[in-house]
C-alpha cells in the first residue's frame, strides 16, 4: 500500500491510499505536475495511479520482481529492472515496452537512472557492474546505444543516481561507500559504440541481429529481416494520454549479445572517480543530489544520513534519529516556481 499526505496540512492522516500491491513496494516516482505516480514492486509489477482518484491507469508485467522505477523526463515513457537483470522501457501512450536490455541473465539489476535532459540511461545489478546508454530522441522514436561499462564496486551496488547537471554519477554499495563518477559528454568513454567493419561474406560475432519486427519480451522474433544489434530503437509517444497508430515494435538486446558488445567497450577506460565518501559503517542504500549537484545525501544501515559537500567529500551534517537502517531519501531542494 502507498499513502498519500498533504504536507502543507496539519493533518497528519493520509489524505489517500492506493492499493493493489501484493507484495512489497520497491520504489516510487511522481510525474511532474503531480497528476500521477509510478510505483514498483515485488509483486513483478510496474503501476502507474491517478493521484486524484487513486485509480490504477497502467499496470505492467515482469517476469521477476522489480526493483526500481523512474520517469524519463519526457514524460511518456517509464524505464524499469528487475531482479532477473531485465531492463525495460514503456510507452505510456501505447501502454506497451518497447525495449527490453539483458545485460547479464539471472544477475539482479538493481537501480536505473535517466539523465534529467534525457541523453543518457545508466543501471546498475548486484555485481557491481554499470551500463552506460546514449539516449537518442527524434518526435517519434527512442534509439539506445551502448557507451560504457565498467566495475563501480566490488561487492553489491543498490543504488545509481545521475546529477542534475549530468556531469557527476553516484554509486551506492554494501562496501561502505559512494562513488562519484565524473562524466563529460564529449570525452570519448561516452562516445557511442561503432559498429565494427567486417567482410561481408564473413559471419561476425559481435554482431548478433535483431529483428525489426515484433520482438516477444522473452527475445524471440516473428521476422527473419535484422540489423545489427548495437543500435536499438523503438517508438514512443511523449504524451501519455495520446494514442499513434500503427503497432509498436519491441525491441530486444540478449545477455549474449551484450557479451559481444564488452569485446568492443572494455578497452576503454573507466569513467574518472576522483571522490570516495567512505565514512559510512554499513551499507549505504540511497543518495539525493542537491538541484545544483554541489552536495548529495546518503542514507546507511548504520541509522544515519549524511549531507556531504562534494569537493571537499566531507560530511556537512550528519542526521540521527533512525532506530533501524535508513533505506531510503529525497531532498527537496528546488524553489517553487514563481
Amino acid at each position: 500500500m502507498v499513502r498519500l499526505y498533504d504536507i502543507k496540512s496539519s493533518n497528519p492522516n493520509p489524505i489517500m491510499q492506493f492499493e493493489g500491491h501484493t507484495n512489497n513496494i520497491t520504489g516510487v516516482a511522481f510525474h511532474c505536475e503531480g497528476k500521477w505516480m509510478v510505483t514498483s514492486s515485488e509483486d513483478m509489477t510496474v503501476r502507474v495511479w491517478d493521484t486524484r482518484s487513486g485509480q490504477i491507469q497502467r499496470n505492467y508485467q515482469h517476469t521477476h520482481p522489480v526493483n526500481d522505477v523512474v520517469i524519463h523526463p519526457n514524460q511518456g515513457e517509464l524505464v524499469s529492472c528487475d531482479r532477473g537483470g531485465n531492463i525495460r522501457i514503456w510507452d505510456l501512450g501505447e501502454s506497451k515496452c518497447t525495449h527490453q536490455l539483458v545485460p547479464v541473465e539471472d544477475v539482479s539489476m538493481a537501480s536505473v537512472s535517466v539523465a534529467s535532459d534525457g541523453s543518457l540511461l545508466a543501471a546498475g545489478n548486484n555485481h557491481g557492474d554499470v551500463y552506460i546508454w546514449r539516449m537518442y530522441q527524434n518526435h517519434d522514436s527512442t534509439t539506445l546505444l551502448p557507451c560504457r561499462v565498467f566495475k563501480a564496486h566490488k561487492d553489491y551496488l543498490t543504488r545509481l543516481l545521475l546529477s542534475p547537471d549530468i556531469k557527476l554519477l553516484a554509486t551506492c554499495s554494501a562496501d561502505h561507500t559512494v562513488r562519484i563518477w565524473n562524466i563529460d559528454m564529449n570525452e570519448e568513454h561516452l562516445e557511442a559504440i561503432p559498429e565494427p567493419a567486417s567482410d561481408p561474406n564473413t559471419p561476425n560475432p559481435n554482431h548478433d541481429t535483431m529483428s525489426q519486427s515484433q520482438h516477444s519480451l522473452n527475445g524471440s522474433t516473428t521476422s527473419t529481416h535484422s540489423t545489427p544489434n548495437p543500435v536499438i530503437s523503438g517508438t514512443f509517444s511523449p504524451d501519455p494520454n495520446s494514442r499513434s497508430t500503427g503497432s509498436l515494435t519491441t525491441h530486444s538486446l540478449s545477455a549474449s549479445s551484450f557479451r559481444a558488445l564488452t569485446d568492443l567497450i572494455t578497452h576503454r577506460r573507466p569513467l574518472p572517480c576522483d571522490t570516495v565518501l567512505d565514512n559510512h559503517q554499513r551499507w549505504v542504500w540511497d543518495c539525493a543530489f542537491s538541484a545544483d549537484s554541489a552536495y548529495l545525501v546518503t542514507v546507511c544501515s548504520d541509522h544515519y544520513a549524511r549531507l556531504w559537500e562534494l569537493s571537499t567529500a566531507s560530511i556537512i551534517r550528519q542526521y540521527s534519529g533512525h532506530h533501524r537502517g535508513a533505506v531510503c531519501v529525497a531532498l527537496n531542494d528546488y524553489s517553487n516556481p514563481p
